[in-house]
């Protein structure tokens, strides 16, 4: 059935992609160059639309090329001024600032690519892509939060349903908790570590179910540092300090403790999918996130999108934008949903009944709905204050109030610095 859904989807896509038809190409055969960092799903994904692509465009030939992630912005930042490397790039949506001053990308022309028609047809967190009246880059899927449980943990402990709110979350995590007879936590109810995601459950998701905003709306001042904020961050520490029902460090990283099966429940991106399915004998399911015990929700959404270089010009360059124009379609958008896990861009796609209401696709795409992506001036620094703001409490002891001030003013230096250049 998947098969025949993928065959359906790239025969499709010549129809799809005529909206941003371009003007047409020489006889003579072009190639392009795409470049991405190296993950097994994607790659199969992006052989997969290249196959289709070429085939509807036998002039045009399209070379990828991975890295690995920890290599791929330096090999990227290299090769473009040196008139190598990609024509079409993918890199994540919080680099776009850097890529733009640093002229390795250039904007999308506005007459193939309408700005209004992008508002229009993408879920709104895609207008961080768009600077001076023009996208820079479009995504062919997005990411948002859910939580992840562990359906047999759930079995044991006689849970029923996953929490609705997070009094419940609570609830059911210390029923899902377990210890030894030294005192010593051997089964987490839920996983913890703002190394991972939990970062972004802090910023966009805790402080505003809190009643809080964590920045202005042009994400160029801190707005956490307030009640709720601290209440918020409160929340998030009890958990371990006042529930007892997560601990600090365990198993190493959130992730690996929930596909150990010793955590009850966990909070990731949708990109976690795979990686989960590949897990024989987990058995597990997804549900939106809990949100406030006043019902207000929220969510974090991120992306990887693709741009065209500064190297593509001539007929590499209208190869580029009629590639561009291909694997950010509705048909490619389904595709990738099947084979990588990640969500449509598009709520023509994602918001499909069948689509939203898969069990494991389906929390992820309504929390497209209320999700807000967070403009980065530096992702990992400002990563590290919240992580350097929960191990101020654990190990000096000092209050939320503290710690939590302490983390504003660090990071907002970072946007300053950033953001005066």
């Amino acid at each position: 059935m998947m098969k025949n859904l993928k065959g359906l989807a790239l025969a499709g896509l010549t129809a799809s992609s005529a909206l941003f038809a371009t003007s047409a190409l020489a006889a003579e055969p072009v190639e392009i160059e795409y470049w991405q960092y190296f993950f097994d799903a994607r790659v199969t994904a992006m052989e997969q639309l290249i196959e289709g692509f070429e085939a509807e465009n036998p002039d045009i030939t399209v070379k990828m090329t991975h890295f690995p992630y920890a290599d791929y912005r330096t090999k990227v930042a290299a090769a473009i001024p040196a008139g190598e490397g990609p024509d079409v790039v993918q890199l994540f949506y919080g680099w776009l600032n850097d890529y733009i001053a640093a002229g390795l990308i250039q904007p999308l022309p506005v007459d193939t690519f309408a700005p209004s028609d992008i508002d229009r047809d993408f879920f709104p967190m895609v207008q961080a892509m768009k600077k001076d009246g023009a996208y820079y880059a479009l995504p062919t899927a997005v990411r948002s939060l859910a939580l992840f449980y562990n359906q047999r943990l759930f079995d044991e402990a006689g849970i029923e349903a996953p929490p609705a709110n997070l009094d419940e979350l609570v609830e059911i995590a210390q029923k899902l908790t377990k210890r030894d007879g030294a005192g010593n936590i051997t089964q987490v109810g839920i996983t913890t570590g703002m190394t991972a995601q939990d970062h972004h459950w802090f910023r966009e998701v805790l402080v505003r179910q809190f009643g809080g905003t964590p920045y202005d709306e042009d994400y160029k001042v801190v707005g956490y540092n307030s009640e709720a904020g601290a209440a918020a961050l409160k929340f998030y520490t009890d958990l371990e300090k006042e529930y007892g029902v997560t601990a600090s460090g365990f198993m190493d990283e959130p992730q690996a403790a929930f596909k150990a099966g010793r955590a009850g429940m966990h909070i990731d991106g949708s990109f976690r999918i795979g990686s989960l399915n590949a897990i024989r004998g987990l058995k597990w399911g997804v549900a939106e996130l809990p949100t406030a015990v006043d019902g207000t929700k929220s969510n974090y959404s991120s992306y990887w999108v693709n741009a065209v270089t500064s190297k593509a010009e001539g007929e590499k360059y209208e190869a580029a934008l009629k590639f561009m124009s291909y694997i950010t379609s509705d048909d490619a958008m389904q595709i990738w949903l099947d084979v990588v896990g990640e969500l449509p861009a598009k709520p023509s796609v994602g918001m499909t009944e069948a689509n939203a209401n898969d069990p494991v696709f389906g929390p992820f795409i309504k929390g497209l709905a209320y999700a807000r992506t967070t403009i980065f001036a530096n992702e990992s620094s400002q990563r590290q204050v919240l992580v350097d703001m929960v191990a101020r409490t654990d190990l000096e002891g000092q209050s939320v109030a503290e710690s939590l001030a302490i983390a504003a003013e660090a990071e907002q230096k970072i946007l300053d610095t950033y953001y005066s250049k």
